[in-house]
């Protein structure tokens, strides 16, 4: 039967994608709450998407950004520079959001004595370490492991190089990249599919139930996310471009971030992020980059986590902590939160680091880490959806302030 006469097949191509995980959420919703012991085996649907989609990530950076610069044309501007300021304002202003919403809204914890199988860095120098030896990773190790920093680092390298290669070679790499990026099409329309499973999955296997004794915290911790998106961010973007950021930051959270709030992996996440640049319209040469750096520095969410559980455990043992303390702090966590992509465990395994800074002590600490384990289901994919989201919001931002893209009107954002 053909398209045109099946209701069902007009009624899904007529629906926005977004539109369709919608529908994938609330029947995850409505199949763990009937039937969870089917919901836990619809899981399986949902880790084959993210895993699919954490499969093709990596080859997708590296050919992406290879043939962009291998296809550049000189004279052609691109915009890294400023989206890396960009990165490291948002960053460095959502950790002094968290301390300022910490102090205003103390969090107590339970420490539970439950530890870690895991080490964390024992200190910023670890973390710095790590980002430097990931840069000269063995190329096929980088893309097996999904170390992006390397695989950009080699994509730039052979990029570089492949500019004075023949037209026909050129002209493959190119191929190759568009190739590659149909697979990823391909994977993305099966992202209802895989939320419906992730949802149904998490609360059938979870629940909330172990999330009330931290409600307070939880309620700091994405009330900060929240006011990153919705106002910190749109700051940021309008002293950028100097005109309304909303249309754009709305664009954004609903094309990138809510996929990444279920996908709860910034790395599963940039394939997603570099078509939705291509819908936008942006400069290939830019977003090719800036995407997967984004991944890998841009971790305001991260900021947030790390000095919000930090300063919850200050206040739990009552550790005095005056105004400088706490912009250390803040840029302790904005440092610590570029390198969590390069560390074992993410943000959460930075937080014993930054609790080093008033004294206490590992174990302490890595008490702290496990709470932050039980309240991940909600928090790391807050704290996902922020980052990723920011992501395409600053390079479309950089790109809006030189000229190279003109977002749509209010009203049309339904087109994006």
């Amino acid at each position: 039967m053909s398209e045109a006469t099946n209701p069902v097949l007009r009624a899904i191509t007529r629906t926005s994608l977004v539109g369709q995980i919608l529908v994938g959420l609330v029947a995850g919703c409505l199949l763990a709450l009937i039937a969870p012991g089917l919901a836990t085996s619809a899981s399986l649907v949902g880790d084959l998407f993210v895993a699919a989609l954490k499969a093709v990530a990596p080859i997708l950076v590296f050919v992406l950004v290879m043939s962009s610069l291998a296809n550049h044309k000189r004279g052609q501007p691109t915009h890294i520079k400023p989206i890396m300021l960009l990165y490291a304002l948002g960053t460095l202003s959502a950790a002094v959001v968290a301390v300022l919403a910490s102090f205003a809204f103390p969090s107590s914890l339970v420490l539970v004595s439950q530890a870690t199988d895991v080490a964390p860095p024992e200190g910023i120098s670890a973390v710095l370490r790590t980002l430097l030896f990931s840069v000269a990773d063995n190329p096929v190790s980088a893309l097996l492991n999904a170390n992006f920093i390397g695989i950009l680092a080699w994509a730039i390298g052979l990029g570089f190089a492949f500019r004075h290669a023949s037209d026909s070679s050129r002209a493959l790499i190119g191929d190759l990249s568009a190739g590659v990026s149909l697979i990823v099409r391909v994977v993305i329309r099966f992202a209802p599919l895989g939320v419906f499973g992730l949802v149904a999955g998490a609360l059938a296997e979870s629940g909330f139930d172990a999330l009330l004794g931290y409600l307070h915290l939880l309620v700091v911790l994405v009330g900060c996310m929240l006011f990153v998106a919705l106002v910190m961010n749109p700051l940021i973007v309008f002293w950028k471009i100097r005109r309304n950021p909303y249309p754009l930051v709305f664009t954004c959270l609903r094309e990138s971030g809510l996929t990444a709030f279920f996908t709860r992996s910034s790395a599963a996440n940039i394939p997603v992020n570099l078509q939705l640049c291509q819908r936008l319209g942006l400069h290939e040469d830019t977003y090719s980059v800036s995407i997967p750096l984004g991944a890998t520095i841009n971790m305001a969410g991260a900021a947030i986590t790390i000095t919000v559980l930090t300063l919850a455990a200050v206040h739990t043992l009552g550790v005095a902590v005056d105004i400088p303390s706490a912009l250390l702090l803040s840029l302790v966590a904005a440092v610590c939160a570029c390198g969590a992509s390069g560390v074992a465990g993410g943000s959460l395994l930075l937080i014993p680091l930054a609790c080093s800074l008033f004294g206490i002590s590992n174990e302490l600490a890595m008490q702290v880490v496990a709470v932050g384990f039980i309240i991940g289901i909600v928090q790391d994919s807050a704290e996902t959806a922020l980052n990723s989201s920011t992501d395409v919001l600053f390079t479309a931002a950089s790109c809006i302030a030189h000229g190279d893209y003109d977002p749509l009107p209010q009203g049309e954002t339904d087109r994006v």
